[in-house]
């Protein structure tokens, strides 16, 4: 692909951003980062300047931007209409597709957004439970509604399991209804839901937290105490749905929730997210199964609409092919075992941490276990790093590489360069 033409200088349109978003940006990434055009595991910025892309629309597009299959599906939707309020039926056959796919899964309800799924998902387990408290993990990030945004990254953590507000403008007794728990701490967890499981609607928690994998066990531990108790498991697959394996971090680890939410790669780099599990849950989102009183009031004027839909179905039928996990956990642990010993070699205390799809660097030698672990990492050396590596044609968010299926060996080759050669900076 030939570079993106320039439209304007980038120094222009960050000052006609400034004028007109808060802060010259969608709140995503820094204002003077603007996007232009995607290929593959490549992108482009309005000055014409190409990177390989770990940041992947912040993981959308695990089979690569501008995929054929995908971009033949979405152009031959795009003739027949782009959203009908009503069912479609290739939203129905992404519903299937979920449903044979994702092990808790037997019914999904749509939504364009995980800050949606996640929110009705929480909204679920109430109306399932008649309960009110939700039981969520310190450091883990369920979007943007208020009850997710309790402890999703404190500056200076409380005492557990008090909720802390990270925005303003949440109100004060959102507090109330949530609790707060260490991530990998069966003790706690345990302990918590024992003394609270008379108030509790349920446990959500991401699988694989930000950067964290579970401890051996946890997991585990987590789906027996809560079924014990009778308290249903939400596994927030926003990021890790059909990323981890084709069933998600559900299959990967090879635990069971009751129900999960999912986002970004299901849509194929279009608005659609998803509630899935039981049906004796979901049937609370139909008005005819439940009285009056439990039924969950849902509508979403994009919710499963075509365009994505056939995006996600594109999508999906290339994950499915052989041997494409194994090729993205190959470049992934190729760059995570690179990562670790250049830093190494460069005499940088630092730990390389996540997954093969999906890891990062943190500046620090303490053992990584939970969120106040991850506060001991130097986040000025981070900056500077991520800084000389865009600089090297890198692109990726302030934390997390997002592996694609579209890198290729010569872009771990680049990748590999950059990182000697950053490396050698930050310990001069």
């Amino acid at each position: 692909m030939s570079t993106a033409p320039t439209v304007q200088p980038i120094d222009t349109l960050v000052a006609e951003a400034k004028k007109v978003l808060p802060g010259g940006s969608f709140g995503n990434m820094p204002a003077e980062v603007i996007l232009a055009a995607g290929k593959g595991g490549h992108i482009w910025d309005e000055n014409g300047r190409e990177y390989i892309d770990y940041l992947l629309g912040s993981g959308p597009m695990f089979i690569g931007h501008a995929h054929p299959e995908v971009t033949k599906a979405v152009q031959t939707q795009l003739d027949l209409g782009s959203t009908f309020f009503g069912n479609n039926k290739h939203g129905i056959a992404l519903a299937q597709a979920i449903c044979d796919a994702v092990p808790c899964a037997e019914q999904v309800r749509f939504v364009c957004t995980g800050t949606e799924a996640d929110l009705y998902a929480m909204r679920a387990v109430r109306a399932f439970r008649r309960r009110d408290k939700i039981l969520k993990f310190e450091g883990g990030y369920h979007g943007m509604s208020d009850w997710a945004l309790m402890s999703m990254a404190p500056k200076n953590p409380g005492n557990f399991p008090r909720a802390t507000p990270d925005s303003a403008g949440i109100p004060k007794s959102v507090a109330d209804e949530m609790l707060i728990a260490a991530f990998n701490d069966v003790d706690m967890v345990e302990s918590l839901i024992k003394e609270h499981k008379d108030e509790l609607a349920g446990v959500i928690v991401e699988p694989f937290q930000r950067l964290l994998p579970p401890a051996p066990g946890f997991l585990q531990a987590l789906r027996r105490i809560t079924s014990e108790h009778g308290i249903p498991l939400i596994f927030d697959e926003v990021v890790t749905g059909f990323r981890f394996a084709y069933g998600g971090a559900q299959e990967y680890y090879g635990v069971t929730p009751d129900l999960c939410t999912l986002g970004k790669i299901v849509g194929g780099g279009y608005a659609l997210a998803a509630i899935a599990g039981r049906a004796d849950i979901m049937k609370h989102f139909d008005r005819l199964e439940v009285p009056e009183e439990d039924f969950l009031f849902q509508v979403g004027t994009l919710s499963g609409n075509p365009i994505a839909a056939v995006a996600g179905l594109a999508t999906l039928d290339v994950l499915k092919q052989p041997g494409v996990y194994d090729q993205v956990f190959k470049t992934g642990r190729t760059l995570m075992s690179a990562l670790s010993e250049i830093l190494k070699k460069a005499g940088i205390k630092a730990t390389v941490v996540g997954e093969p799809p999906l890891f990062d660097v943190l500046f620090t030698d303490h053992k990584l276990n939970d969120y106040r672990d991850t506060l001991k990492g130097d986040k000025a050396i981070a900056g500077k790093f991520n800084k000389l590596l865009r600089e090297r044609g890198l692109m990726k968010g302030e934390s997390k590489y997002y592996v694609s299926v579209a890198h290729t060996q010569a872009d771990i080759d680049h990748t590999i360069r950059a990182w000697t050669e950053s490396a050698k900076e930050l310990s001069r």
